[in-house]
């Protein structure tokens, strides 16, 4: 099955304090746009954690709400994952080192 992502990050009045973010294995993954992929298997739980854009709230009071992440096919689980309720409805989520997209990510996005 083909997906493909989109940012979620960009829509919705988000403020960039909250832009999309998961955390599987000890590891921060974000959204990127415009990938061509195909899930995989199912990895295990993966996190999404809360918003908190008017730094009110204490980190230990907010629960993440808990997503599944699978596999991308021919793409390290290290570099990027595909996150969401069912394998037909995930986003591509990678992750970054720096602000850098890892160069098997990028060759993946539209116009590289």
């Amino acid at each position: 099955m083909a997906c493909a992502s989109e940012s979620s990050s960009d829509g919705g009045g988000q403020a960039a304090s909250c832009a999309y973010h998961v955390l599987y294995q000890d590891r921060t993954y974000r959204d990127v746009a415009n990938v061509e992929f195909t899930a995989g298997e199912r990895l295990g739980s993966a996190t999404v954690p809360p918003c908190d854009d008017t730094g009110g709230q204490d980190e230990g009071e907010q629960a993440g709400e808990t997503t599944t992440a699978y596999e991308v096919d021919g793409i390290s689980p290290e570099l990027a994952v595909a996150v969401g309720d069912a394998p037909g409805d995930v986003v591509f989520v990678a992750a970054y080192t720096g602000d850098e997209l890892p160069s098997e990510i990028r060759e993946l996005t539209d116009g590289s």
